[in-house]
Formats: C-alpha cells, structure tokens, sequence
C-alpha cells in the first residue's frame, strides 16, 4: 500500500514539475520592426484578405466590427474569437506594434502565452513589417468596443494553454516562402496570398489527430471542417479536372458562384463575402494563376 501511495505522490509531483516546466517555457522571438507608419488603408485590405473581419466580428449575434466572440467548434471544444478593437481593457488598445507583430505572426500573446492554433498564425509568418505595419494602423482606427472576449470552452487537457507549446515544438513549421525569380510576378503574388493571408490551407488541407495540417496533402480537401462540413481539394490536378478555369476562380472569388451556378455555403460563402469578394480582379486572377499551376508545392 506504502509503495503504491509512493508512486502515485512520484507522479502527481513528475505532473506538477512538467506543468511548471511547460508554463516556464519561452516561445516566440523578439521583434524589431523596419517600418512602423502604416497605411490604414492598405491594411484595411490586407486584414479583409486575412480574413480579420471575418473571424473577429459575429455578424449573425448582432457583434460590432472585430469585437469577437465568434464561435469556432471543432472536435477539442468551442473557440471564441478575441476582441480586436481598440479598447484597452478587453481589446488590443494597450498593446504596442510590436507586440501585435508577435502575435500575428508568431502566435505568442504579450503575455507570452501561446494562441491556440485555431489562430492562423502560421499563415501570417509571411506578413513583412510593412503589412504588419499597415494592419496596426487599420486596426487603430476601429471604434473601442468594451466587451470582453469570451473564454474558449475546451474538453480536458486542451483547456491547458501551455500544452500549446508542445504542439508547436511538433508541428510548427516555418512559415517563409522560398525565392521563385523565375516564376511570374502574378504567381509570386497569387502563392503570397493562398499560402499567407488568405490561409486557404486551414480549409482546405485534412488535419491529423492533433489537428496540425497534413504537409504532404496541401490543397487536397478536408471530410472534418470546424462547421460539420467538407472541403473540396483545390490542387490543380482537381480544379483542372473539374474544368476550372482561371476566370471561372476569379469570378466565384468575387460572386460566390461557381461555373454550374451553384452558390457557396457554409464558411466558403462567409469568406467569400466578407473576405475574397473585396480583393482586387488582378489578386483574385493571381490567386488562379497560382491554383491551376500544377508545380504549386514549391514552398
């Protein structure tokens, strides 16, 4: 009885130690910005590509803009989207530039604590200084809204915010795009924006039991979506099969419509209109040209 009681107490304290372990952990690096005067116009675009709007803002509960409290349910519990806005208590109007760059793009809080995954930093580490930038200042001129963001409802242990760092010392990647000089600038910027800002790989890419993307299967649809629903793969073997042209992409990007008719829905029809609809004819063309390109692995 003595020796079982022993182990049970030599576990609960190896616990103990590990949860302090992981809590003392540091993650993220510090950050030193190039440029700090934005364009808040610039960064009103880039953040509806980003799909800030999008995500930050619950349109159908009556939310003011990037107030939060949109619900996100996946198979670890429900997320709720943070408040963006300016107010200094519950929003990121006491924050400093820098401290929202680590945030975007390295997914660390001011406090230094990870951010759930369910956050599509990994997608933001192509952000230059210059986006990060022009985001701040866009992001300064919303209204302050004082509400609190509401608090994530995760099933045990994923209500462990520090186990976070487990999974990006797993899965965490780096996020750079590799030099492609000879590759036209419409593609260069098409990649820019499927594989940064617009994240079409958190949809569009199946997951494996950690939720972490399945590398090797980029684009290829996903059977389990936070909202119950499917993604169809988007490589260019399957646009192409499928008949797929580059206006046909550049128009359902903008209309939400697809060349039989058939109109989008579920999340595709919210980025559709609160994100892809605003881009430009020249970067929904880019994001096509880039889509139909069969050698689009290149990282």
């Amino acid at each position: 009885m003595k020796t079982a009681t022993g182990v049970a107490a030599l576990v609960l304290a190896l616990a103990g130690a590990g949860v302090v372990g992981l809590s003392a952990w540091p993650i993220g690096t510090r950050v030193t910005l190039a440029e700090r005067d934005g364009d808040a116009r610039r960064g009103a675009y880039l953040a509806r590509m980003a799909g800030c709007i999008a995500c930050h803002t619950d349109a159908k509960g009556g939310g003011k803009p990037l107030a939060g409290g949109l619900a996100l349910k996946t198979k670890f519990g429900t997320f709720y989207s943070p408040n963006l806005t300016r107010d200094a208590k519950h929003g990121i109007g006491a924050w400093s530039i820098e401290a929202f760059a680590r945030a975007v793009r390295q997914g660390v809080s001011p406090d230094g604590a990870p951010y759930y995954p369910a956050f599509p930093y990994p997608f933001y580490a192509v952000l230059s200084d210059r986006d990060i930038a022009d985001l701040w200042a866009a992001f300064r001129t919303v209204a302050p809204v004082a509400e609190p963001s509401k608090p994530h409802e995760l099933s045990f242990p994923y209500g462990f915010r520090s186990g976070v760092k487990l999974w990006r010392a797993a899965f965490l990647a780096d996020g750079g795009l590799a030099d492609a000089p000879d590759r036209s600038e419409a593609w260069r910027r098409g990649r820019f924006i499927v594989k940064g800002p617009a994240h079409c790989g958190a949809c569009h890419t199946p997951r494996n039991v950690a939720g972490a993307r399945d590398a090797e299967l980029a684009l290829h649809g996903s059977g389990d979506l936070p909202d119950g629903g499917k993604s169809p793969p988007i490589t260019a073997s399957a646009l192409k099969q499928k008949g797929w042209t580059k206006n046909d992409i550049a128009y359902a990007l903008k209309t939400g419509l697809a060349p039989d008719g058939d109109a989008f829905g579920g999340s595709m029809g919210d980025v559709v209109r609160h994100g892809t609809s605003f881009l430009t004819e020249g970067d929904r063309k880019a994001v096509a040209t880039y889509l139909l390109d069969e050698d689009n692995k290149q990282p």
